[in-house]
Formats: C-alpha cells, structure tokens, sequence
C-alpha cells in the first residue's frame, strides 16, 4: 500500500495543530447514489465532464506556429519575389513553410506525449456508489456523489462534508491562510484544498467547470511555452530585431530603387535580399521543438513535465532540497525492535500496538509497519473510543480505547524526542538507534484527553518501536550527480534529525555527519539562510518551517527545486522555483508541482536537469549563429545605404549561406547533449557573442564587395561581385560555426566539414552555379577573398577570446 499521508514521523502524515474531537464512534456510514440515480445524472448532463487539458489544442499549435510575425513578413516578401523574380530567389519561403510544418509535427508529438502521460498521473477519487466503495476518474464523478477522503487526497469537486473522522483540511491553495481547518459534518469543502489528517466523506455540489478544480487543473497541467527566462530573452530579441528593421528597411528600399532605378526587379530582388536575412526567423522555431522533444524523451523516462519551462528551470537549479521518505528511502519500512521501558510487559505493549494499527483508517508506511508486526486481531476486545490523526506540527497519533476489562486508557505514538521530557534516560539510547540510521517511536500512555492541546504532557512512556528503513538502490548515484554538477542537496525532513543525518551519511551526502535540529534554527531569514547554506541535513523540520527554508535560500540568490510525496511538503513545492513530485505521493502534490515522476524514481532527476541544461545550453549556441546573421545584415544594409551602391546578395544566395551555416547545423546542435550549468542573464549573454562576430561578417563581405566592384568590369560584373563577396560571407559564417560547435566531437567536426563541402559543390557543379547564380571569375578576386575571410577569421577568433574571458568575470 502507498503512503497517502506524507512522509512525517509516525503514523499518518500532514500538517495539522493541535487536538480534534473524537469522532469516530459517532461516524453513520452513508451509502451513496445508487447506480440508477448516477445513471439518471449522466443522462441530465450532471457530470463531472472537464476535460483533461495537459497541452496547447491541435488547432493551437497551427495557429501559434503558422500565424507568427515574422512568417508574415517572410510571406509578403515571397509573395513579391514570386512576382518578379525567379523562383530560386523565393527558396527562402519555402524553408519557412518546411520549418513550420517541423515546428507543428514536434509539438503535436510532444502534445500525445503528454496527454498520455497526464493519463496516467490522474487523480483517482474513491466514490461510494451502492454502499460500496469504487475508484473512478475524475470526469466520472456525478453531482451528489459521495466521495471518500483520506490523508494526501484532494478534493476535486466542491461539496458538503457528510461524514468527518477527525478531518483537517488545507485551504492554503485557496486562501493562502496555512493553518489546516477542521471540518465537520455540514461544512463546505472547496476543490484545490486538500486532507492533511483524518479521513471522511463528502456529496459532491458543484461538477464541471461550475466547480473550482476545473481551473485549477486547467492551470497545473497547462502546456506551456512562456514565463522562461530563455522564452522571454528570445522575445526581446526580437523586438530589438524589429525595431532595426525598420528604418533600414525603409533606407534600403530608398537606397535600391535610386541605385537600381531604371532595373526595378533587380531593385525588388536586391531589397528583398537585404530584408530576409534581417529575420531570426528559425529561432523560435527551434526553441519550441527542443522543448517539445525534451519533453519525448522526458515522457519516455515516466516524467510529467506539467509546465514546460520546467525543464529550463530545473536546469539553472543550483540547490535541490529533498524529502527522506520517499526519496532517499523507499516508502516500506520494517519493525526490527520493541524495547520496553520500565519493566513493562511486553504481550500488553504488543495489544496496545495492534490496538492503535486497528483505529488508524489510513496509516502510512510507519505504522503500516507496525500493522504488519502486531496485527489488528492481536488486540481482541480493545474498543476505540476517539482518534487523533498523526499531523506533521505534533509529531505524533493517538487513540483512546476502552479495553477488555472495562479500563478506559489513552495512547499516544510518535517522536520520542517530542513526547519525552529533556534529559529523560531513554534518550541516550534512542540517540544511539538514531546514529545508526534506525526509526524510533514512542509508545506511552497519557491520563488527559485526546482534545486536550496539552495531551502530549507528561506521557508514561512503555515501549520503543524500532523500525529499519529502506534505502533506495539508486539514492547514492543520484546524490553523486548532484555533487559532480555543484548542485547542493539539503536533506529536509520531519524525522530525527540524527537518525536522517545516518541515513544520508549512509549514501555518501557530503555534510551528513553534522545534522541540524530544525527546531534550534534562528527564525530571521537572513540567519536561516547561513545555517542552511551550511548544512546538508535537517531534522524535525515542520512544514512551515520547509517553506521558511525555501524562502531563506531564495532570498540568498539560490535556485531551489524541492522534491516530495506528502501533504507535509506541498507548502514548501508550491513556492520553490521548481516542484517535483512522486507519482505514488498524495493528490495534492502532484497538483502544485512542475514535474511528476510518475515512477517515483529519484534516479530521474538527473535526465531532467541533464535536459534542460541540453536545452539551454544549445538554444544559447544557435541563438548566437542566427543573430549573427541578424547583425551582420543590418550592418550590409547601412553600409549600402551609405555607399549608395546594389546590394551584395540576392536572396537565393543568403538561402544557401543560411541552410548550411545556420539552418542545417542548428537542428543538429539544438538536440545534441550538453552538460554545461545553465547562467542567467541570456539575452546580454547571446548579444556579447553575435554582436562583434556580425560586424566582422558584415565588414568583411562587404570589403571583398568593394575589393571586386573595383576589380570587374563589363556585363557580368554583378555576377561575379556578388560571388566574391557570398564566398567570403560564407567561409566567415562557417568560422562562426565552428567556434559555436566547440568543443569539438567527432560528430560535430564532420557536421562543420559537410557544411564547406556542400558549399564547395554548389561552386563546382554547373548547373547548381547556375541556380544559385553563382560564378567565381579568375583568380585574384577569388583568392583575396579568402584572404579577407582569413584576416576576418583571425579578428573572430581574437573577439571571441576575449568575450568569453569578459563573460566568464562577470555573473
């Protein structure tokens, strides 16, 4: 069985304060719809129906990949070529729609990775329909629906409560007041809240988009592709792309209809030419289609990517803090021990043990545990009286019983270190237990009554319950990971804080060996966040105080991603940068959370942060070669505007410089691994490198222009000025390739050659020099345009030297 209730100390998990009433004598078991009356519902329509929504629609995806600014610029700019020129100067067109239907066919792919996968990870309520209980999707629910609650599970509809054993609820998705609420029969339970300790029923009284959890689902599962810093960098470059095209836009159209006055297509085609490769017009493109495909290969490892700028931001985490059951141990645990304290008699600790297994309706794995070692029949005759459900904040459980001889007693179970008083003697062997990785509860009785706040005072202590946890087989390799890539793990857990430190120390955790009571934290900020920068272990961590750690890093400049399971840390997931949560974990969990590891597999994380880092890394590369292009174009464009001569290039001739120094090796780059930690700061980052490689590119085809405009006389001398200068532009380009491609693989070096020998038979084969409108005539010209190219050559790599040099001072 699963643990529902968090990962806390004790039976049970969650986040509740203080005593609750008894209840759980007075429960009437109501039996639910019948199967005519759900079916009569369905019939009216009353049904849950909101459709599971885990990705932009089909016809969303068209839309936002066809109907984009720069397509229509592009498709203007086609539409004039088509008219007066060539169609191989209208090529440029026909690699956008080639892009597009790329862009579409990517996401659609991801967009069924993702619907399948959000399938799988959907809330299953429990609903009793006939007396009996059964587990349906939440579209089947029906208005008036009796649906059962537990620890960890969240309330999908909104409803009225019907029946209430000790229920707490948490609002705090809805009000953003933290303290749980005690619900009773008669009260209002809304969706997007959650059980955090006790169990009940519910009637559904509000379905559908009437209730509240159909917009919240519509938010934690949406497909999204903004709210990134790499999206929003990529969106302010092109608005700095747009706001120099237009005025040298409107000089070059000036400038070509003076130069070319009496040969108006030549105007056109030498206009256009200058305008086309002005637009990044592949660069979103390839930004959406490395998400979409980091999300494939994500979903193939059984990872739900709720929010897809997750895979970004896991990327730039720099500290992960982690929950220890559930993530570093697995959620079973076995009773190894039971030591009597005091000469107690251990066949009566036994009864009471199995008494208590008996009362919880929902235990979790600690007392699933004690379930297992004393079974709920060994207490024959023990009558439950009241329950008190095990919360986060106590510590501890308990249960009042009237028992065979007619004796009414109390038990309480949980943290020895919270039920027992300072210096008590026990505690020096609980320390020992601890130190070698043990769990340890407590067993005690109590004379004050279980609504007493005070409950916990002066307990009689009878017994410790030792139990052994369960390492995960692959904790060690993934907290190895982490280390390797300077991400610091913090241990974060409501356990003793020794006990965590062994286990962690166990799995190799640098820092394990000096663990850190929560409850000795200072509560400033700025003094938490010294310890916590300190630390790696932290034990009876409460949940505010998970949230108040959160904050406390973030405030120090930190990254924080927070991994759980339980009701216990969803406080904390909800604030962090990035929320990763176990599939197994409660409903609630999964709600808040970015990211679903449906496996509940640890050794995941890694894939996630190794493709992000992919992403980032590469959209960075081929950011730098396509605003290169940009640069370099709007500087052909001013400078031909001042020089008052015919644009260098015709389109078909940029289409074919672009395609092999931008186009073709992009795609490849942008899917290839890359192991580099994510830096902020993208926009400033991508523009330091393009900036001084584009003036370069620009300046030198633009000399080799001149060099051969002063060379070439006669009726072919725009042909062959045109090709000098293509011929220098494009080993330029191909030098900025092979930077950006560093550091070399064997893959990538080939990738680089292919591109120059692509090129080189585009110069060789007649009937492509043709096309292209391309024909190197002579040899001087030619040949100093690759010496231009080579003193250009020289200049890039000097400029990129010292950039990365300014870059790697700076943050």
């Amino acid at each position: 069985m699963t643990e529902r209730a968090g990962t806390g100390t004790g039976p049970g998990a969650g986040t509740g304060a203080g005593g609750a009433a008894p209840e759980a004598g007075a429960v009437a078991r109501h039996q639910g719809l019948s199967s005519a009356e759900v079916a009569q519902r369905i019939a009216a329509g009353e049904v849950n129906d909101v459709p599971v929504r885990s990705s932009r629609s089909t016809a969303e995806i068209v839309r936002a990949n066809v109907f984009t600014r720069f397509n229509a610029i592009i498709g203007v700019l086609f539409l004039v070529i088509l008219v007066v020129g060539p169609i191989q100067d209208g090529l440029f067109g026909f690699v956008i729609v080639a892009n597009t239907a790329i862009g579409i066919f990517q996401e659609l792919r991801a967009k069924r990775t993702l619907d399948s996968l959000a399938v799988i990870g959907e809330a299953r309520p429990e609903v009793r329909r006939d007396g009996a209980t059964t587990e349906i999707s939440t579209s089947q629910i029906v208005l008036g629906d009796l649906i059962e609650l537990g620890p960890g599970d969240k309330v999908v509809v909104d409803g009225e409560v019907e029946e209430a054993d000790s229920l707490e609820i948490d609002e705090s998705l809805l009000t953003g007041e933290a303290d749980p609420v005690v619900k009773r029969a008669g009260d209002p339970v809304m969706s997007g809240s959650f059980v955090v300790a006790g169990g009940g029923a519910f009637t559904a009284t509000k379905v559908g988009r009437q209730a509240y959890a159909a917009q919240l689902a519509d938010e934690a599962s949406r497909f999204t592709l903004v709210d990134s810093e790499l999206r929003n960098g990529i969106s302010q470059i092109l608005k700095y792309v747009i706001w120099m095209m237009v005025p040298t836009t409107i000089g070059l159209i000036v400038s070509q209809f003076t130069v070319e006055s009496h040969h108006p297509r030549e105007a056109f085609r030498r206009t256009i030419g200058g305008i086309v490769p002005m637009v990044p017009e592949g660069l979103v493109l390839l930004t959406s289609v490395a998400f979409a495909i980091g999300v494939v290969r994500l979903g193939r490892k059984q990872c739900l990517v709720q929010e897809l700028p997750a895979i970004e931001g896991l990327a730039r985490v720099d500290v992960v803090c982690l929950d220890k059951t559930g993530t570093l141990t697995e959620g079973g645990m076995d009773v190894t021990d039971l030591r009597l304290l005091g000469g107690g008699d251990q066949a009566y600790a036994a009864r009471a043990l199995a008494a208590l297994g008996g009362a919880e309706p929902h235990p979790n794995a600690s007392l699933q545990a004690v379930i297992a070692a004393y079974p709920p029949g060994g207490a024959a005759g023990w009558r439950a009286t009241g329950t008190l459900p095990f919360s986060s904040a106590r510590k501890y459980s308990g249960a009042a019983f009237t028992e065979p001889d007619g004796t009414d007693s109390t038990w309480l179970l949980g943290a020895p270190d919270v039920l027992l008083p300072d210096g008590h003697a026990a505690l020096g062997d609980i320390d020992r237990l601890n130190d070698e990785g043990l769990r340890v509860l407590l067993l005690a009785r109590t004379g004050r009554p279980l609504d007493d706040p005070q409950v916990a005072a002066s307990v009689e202590p009878l017994a410790l319950v030792v139990l052994e946890q369960r390492l995960r087989p692959d904790a060690a390799d993934t907290l190895r990971y982490f280390a390797d890539q300077d991400v610091h793990a913090k241990v974060i857990s409501g356990d003793n804080a020794v006990s965590v430190g062994a286990v962690a120390g166990k799995l190799g955790l640098p820092g394990a060996e000096d663990p850190v009571d929560a409850r000795q934290l200072p509560p400033e900020r700025d003094a938490m966040a010294v310890v916590l920068e300190r630390g790696a272990v932290f034990g009876r961590v409460t949940p505010q105080q998970k949230r108040d750690m959160v904050g406390a890093l973030q405030s120090r400049g930190h990254n924080v991603a927070m991994t759980g399971d339980g009701v216990n840390d969803v406080l904390a997931l909800k604030d962090a940068d990035i929320g990763v949560a176990m599939g197994s974990g409660s409903e609630a969990t999964r709600a808040v959370a970015q990211i679903v590891l449906l496996d509940n597999s640890f050794a995941t994380l890694p894939s996630v942060v190794a493709e992000g880092r992919r992403v980032i890394g590469n959209i960075t590369r081929v950011a730098t070669l396509f605003l290169t292009k940009t640069v370099f174009s709007v500087l052909l464009a001013v400078l031909v505007v001042c020089w008052q001569v015919p644009y260098p290039f015709l389109p078909r001739h940029l289409t074919l410089l672009s395609s092999l120094t931008i186009g073709v090796p992009a795609f490849f780059l942008a899917l290839a691994p890359n192991k580099e930690r994510a830096r902020p700061h993208f926009v400033r980052r991508v523009m330091r490198y393009s900036t001084p490689a584009g003036i370069l590119c620009g300046a030198a085809a633009f000399v080799a222009y001149l060099l051969a405009r002063h060379h070439y006389t006669g009726a072919g001398a725009l042909a062959a000025e045109t090709s000098a200068a293509t011929l220098t532009l494009f080993l330029m380009e191909v030098w900025v390739l092979a930077i950006v491609a560093r550091p070399y693989t064997w893959w990538r070096v080939g990738l680089v050659l292919a591109m120059g020998v692509g090129f080189v038979i585009v110069l060789v084969t007649p009937w492509l020099q043709s096309f292209f409108a391309l024909r190197l005539v002579g040899t001087e010209v030619p040949w100093s345009a690759v010496g231009i190219a080579a003193v250009g050559a020289v200049a890039l790599e000097v400029s990129w030297a010292w950039v990365r040099r300014w870059d790697e001072a700076t943050p």
